[in-house]
């Protein structure tokens, strides 16, 4: 393989794997070179072996396997949130509840104002004073920045972007959100799993990532994706005393489910660590299409971000934020988002009381969906539920390792379901959780 790649700079290093692929020389899956035997083979140095991995992962010629190496992307659909039509009745979506996500129409009137030229700030002032005060009630930093973004996942993205190079390491919680695997190994960085119990992330779980040289963690306080786990406050003090010690490892915290969510925050972020950001996105309660995410920062990490969100180039709309400003201090929006909370929470609880009656175990205490544990491979359950007429997501899209044992999860998305469907599901999920 060494000798069939080419080139001195990185630019050219990256068109002739591009163009080996093209040629059929390189397919789906197959894996390149190490960074380390690639530079050393064509006489370069190893930054910029690293410098073209990256532009082929950046474009998504490639995907880091971490310890697995580097492999050609394609092949095999990469799993997304979501899911397209189908004539199943949909529980796989992960997705809010459209009736329950607030009318823009009255808060859309309210925005129209003077147009935001080249070279003004990039938050809106009114954002900016709402976040502060948000987010201070949870995190009482003195130094707390605040940033905004296209959502939570640009917002991971651009983070890890200032902060890391390829190779760099990564804390995911395992089983993991899907939208953060597919960051990390886009970017060119190695996943270092962390497992994750009904507390949240496990403590010799981070322990044993922080041996390993992870630079960044991605943790979720509340409402965990896949798994519905919300981070004990025993649990957050025991984490922060294990990263005392490595104050310079960026921790973020992406607090999807905020507003939505019982449970108190809880944070890995400790009062004297230096790199941090926590992120609220405002998906979950004022629609996936609202694309604003705001993230609290320390000042090194704000400024570093703000090079890469300057007004010109990669601002958020300013009438996007003025919107979700508007709606998000509108007495009658939080209300609904209040409903919506309570409607979330009071369906899943039905649902995980009637899976319990049929023997059936659940990890969730919080979310948009509930992770179900069967006796039985994820996979051959969500088959027999499609025969009955169920689009399930099987665990195993969620788990960072390849080569892990089959999951015995589905993770399910049932606040919408009325009393009948519910009844049914519960009877097929009890019928394709038997062995045989």
């Amino acid at each position: 393989m060494d000798d069939m790649i080419s080139g001195t700079t990185a630019a050219e290093i990256a068109d002739s794997v591009r163009a080996l692929r093209e040629r059929g020389m390189l397919r789906s899956g197959d894996p390149l070179p190490p960074v380390r035997e690639l530079a050393s083979t064509l006489g370069v140095n190893r930054n910029t072996a690293v410098a073209a991995y990256r532009q082929l992962a950046q474009a998504g010629l490639v995907v880091s396997r971490g310890r697995a190496g580097t492999v050609i992307a394609g092949g095999a659909p990469v799993a997304q949130e979501g899911v397209a039509d189908t004539v199943l009745r949909d529980v796989a979506s992960g997705n809010p509840d459209p009736a329950l996500i607030p009318d823009p129409t009255r808060a859309l009137g309210s925005i129209v104002g003077r147009p935001v030229l080249y070279g003004e700030p990039v938050i809106d002032a009114g954002l900016e004073r709402f976040t502060r005060e948000w987010m201070r009630a949870d995190l009482p930093r003195d130094d707390l920045q605040i940033v905004v973004t296209s959502g939570a996942v640009d917002a991971v993205e651009r983070l890890l972007a200032q902060a890391l190079t390829r190779d760099d390491a990564v804390a995911l919680e395992d089983p993991c959100f899907l939208a953060s695997i597919h960051t990390v190994r886009l970017g060119g960085y190695r996943a270092v799993p962390v497992p994750v119990d009904e507390e949240g992330m496990t403590v010799e779980g981070l322990r044993a990532a922080l041996h390993a040289g992870v630079r960044a963690i991605i943790s979720t306080p509340r409402a965990q994706n896949p798994t519905g786990a919300s981070l004990s406050p025993a649990r957050a003090e025991a984490l922060r005393e294990v990263l005392a010690d490595h104050p310079y490892v960026l921790i973020i915290e992406d607090d999807h489910f905020s507003l939505l969510s019982p449970h108190p925050y809880a944070t890995l972020i400790g009062a004297d660590h230096e790199r941090y950001a926590l992120i609220r996105s405002v998906s979950k309660f004022l629609g996936p299409d609202m694309c604003v995410a705001l993230a609290g920062t320390d000042p090194v990490t704000a400024e570093r971000l703000a090079m890469r969100l300057s007004p010109g180039t990669t601002w958020v709309s300013h009438l996007l934020q003025r919107l979700a400003h508007a709606q998000l201090t509108d007495p009658d929006a939080r209300a609904g988002i209040d409903r919506a909370a309570a409607h979330y929470a009071s369906r899943n609880a039905a649902f995980r009381a009637a899976l319990a009656t049929r023997g059936i175990r659940t990890l969730s205490t919080d979310g948009l969906s509930l992770w179900v544990r069967l006796d039985v491979p994820a996979r051959r359950a969500a088959e027999q539920l499609m025969r009955r007429g169920w689009l399930a997501r099987p665990g195993d899209e969620f788990l960072l390792d390849d080569n892990a044992p089959p999951s015995q999860h589905l993770r399910l998305t049932v606040h919408d379901l009325t009393d009948a469907e519910t009844a049914r599901l519960v009877d097929d999920l009890a019928a394709a959780a038997v062995r045989g």
